[in-house]
C-alpha cells in the first residue's frame, strides 16, 4: 500500500481581465507534479520562494484547493471526497507553519491552542484535555505549567515545539513542516530540527519537510524533490542530488550552500565559477524556448532529471 501518492498536482490560479473580468490566463503555481512518500521517510521539497512547494504542502492538507491531479493517501484519492469524508482524515494529517509568532493566537493560553485539535475530534473531560496536553507539551521540551502561559511569554523555538505539540495531540500519521525553522536563530533552528528527528521515532512520522534551505533539507531529508515555477527539476535519494546534481538550478542551490570549514572557501568559490559559466553557455540546454523545464527522465532506479 503506497502511504502518500501525488499524481500530476496541478494548482492554477485565473487571471482575470477585460470589461467582464474574464479568465485570459492562469498562475500555474503548482503545475503537473508526482512524487511518493514511504511510511516513516522524510521527503523534502525545495526551492526558490514562489516555486510553489508550500502550495503543493497547503493542497495536501486541503488548506488550498487544487485543480486537476490525484492526491492518494492510504489508497483513498483525498480530492474526490466530501468535505465530511475528509474530516476524517484530517487528524492523520497536520501542520507546522512557518512562523511561530503568527500561527499561534496571542489571546489564548497554551492550553487552549494545542487541546484545539482535540475538541475537534475528541470528546474529553477538561481533566483529560489538560492531562493529554500537558504529556505533549513535556514531550517538547516545555514544563506542563508553560500550559497556562500565553504566546508572548515564550521565545521563537519554544513557540515553534508549541506549534509542533498541537501538530502531535492527534497522534498523526503525516506531518507537513513548511519552514519550520526559517524564522529562528541558527543555534535554535539546530535544536528544533534534532528535535524532530528524535519525535519522528518516537512516534513513526513521516514528514513532508518544506524549506528552501539545501543545508537544512541535508540534515534532514532521506529524498528531495527540487522545484523551480511549479515543477520538478529533479528529484531523487539525498545522495543522489548532493553528490551528483545533473540539473543546473540544482547546481546553483547546491553552490550556494555555506561551507564554513576555511579549507574548501576555494574549492567552494571555483564551484560557484563552473557554475555561472555552465549557466551563461548551456541554458539552452535544460530549459525549452518558454524558459521552462522539461519533463523528468529517469537516469538511475533513484534519480530523475528535467532534461530534453
Amino acid at each position: 500500500m503506497v502511504f502518500l501518492k501525488i499524481n500530476n498536482l496541478k494548482v492554477y490560479y485565473p487571471i482575470r481581465g477585460g470589461f467582464f473580468r474574464r479568465v485570459v490566463d492562469h498562475v500555474k503555481a503548482v503545475d503537473d507534479i508526482s512524487f511518493e512518500l514511504k511510511q516513516g521517510e522524510t521527503y523534502g521539497l525545495v526551492g526558490e520562494s514562489g516555486c510553489g512547494k508550500t502550495t503543493t504542502g497547503r493542497s495536501i492538507i486541503g488548506l488550498t484547493k487544487s485543480t486537476a491531479g490525484e492526491i492518494i493517501f492510504e489508497d483513498k484519492d483525498l480530492t474526490k471526497l466530501s468535505r465530511k469524508d475528509y474530516h476524517n482524515y484530517r487528524r492523520d494529517i497536520q501542520m507546522i507553519f512557518q512562523d511561530p509568532y503568527s500561527s499561534l493566537n496571542p489571546r489564548k493560553r497554551v492550553l487552549d491552542i494545542v487541546a484545539e485539535p482535540l475538541r475537534n475530534f475528541e470528546k474529553l473531560t477538561i481533566a483529560e484535555e489538560r492531562q493529554k496536553v500537558q504529556f505533549y507539551i513535556e514531550k517538547v521540551g516545555l514544563s506542563p505549567e508553560d500550559v497556562y502561559k500565553y504566546p508572548h511569554e515564550f521565545s521563537g523555538g519554544q513557540r515553534q515545539r508549541i506549534g509542533i505539540a498541537r501538530a502531535l495531540t492527534l497522534n498523526p500519521k503525516l506531518i507537513i513542516a513548511d519552514e519550520p525553522v526559517s524564522a529562528l536563530d541558527v543555534s535554535v533552528q539546530a535544536q528544533v530540527l534534532n528535535f524532530m528527528q528524535d519525535i519522528q521515532k518516537e512516534f513513526n512520522l513521516t514528514y513532508l519537510f518544506i524549506s528552501h534551505d539545501l543545508g537544512i533539507i541535508q540534515h534532514m531529508c532521506d529524498r528531495i524533490g527540487i522545484m523551480y515555477r511549479g515543477q520538478f527539476v529533479e528529484e531523487g535519494a539525498a545522495e543522489d542530488i548532493y553528490t551528483n546534481p545533473q540539473h543546473i538550478y540544482t547546481k546553483r542551490l547546491i553552490s550556494a550552500i555555506p561551507d564554513i570549514n576555511p579549507k574548501n572557501r576555494d574549492k567552494q568559490v571555483e564551484f560557484r565559477k563552473k557554475v555561472n559559466e555552465e549557466y551563461k553557455n548551456s541554458y539552452d540546454k535544460y530549459f525549452n524556448a518558454e524558459g521552462k523545464v522539461y519533463k523528468l527522465k529517469q537516469i538511475s532506479n533513484t534519480h530523475s532529471v528535467a532534461l530534453p
